[in-house]
């Protein structure tokens, strides 16, 4: 989410509005400190996407998985030109 400060909000207010109504709240600052967070009347509240895990249960990691390649990668490595 987009933090503009005091200053910034005060003369780009109908920019920061019209982004607001496309659904991009924007959060305002006074010294680096969040005061408010501005969003459409009619907006959704945001949900905060959970990243970590979201394929659970769908693929399943090789045990090897991290010595995966290895010799390639060795031998990269240890060629001399």
């Amino acid at each position: 989410m987009r933090v503009v400060n005091i200053h910034e909000a005060k003369t780009q207010l109908s920019r920061l509005v019209d982004a607001a109504t496309r659904g991009e709240p924007f959060i305002i600052a006074k010294a680096g400190k969040p005061l408010v967070r501005v969003v459409a009347v009619d907006a959704p509240e945001p949900v905060d996407q959970r990243r970590i895990g979201f394929l659970r249960g769908r693929i399943e990691v090789p045990d090897d998985f991290d010595r995966m390649g290895s010799a390639e990668i060795e031998q990269l490595f240890t060629q001399v030109p």
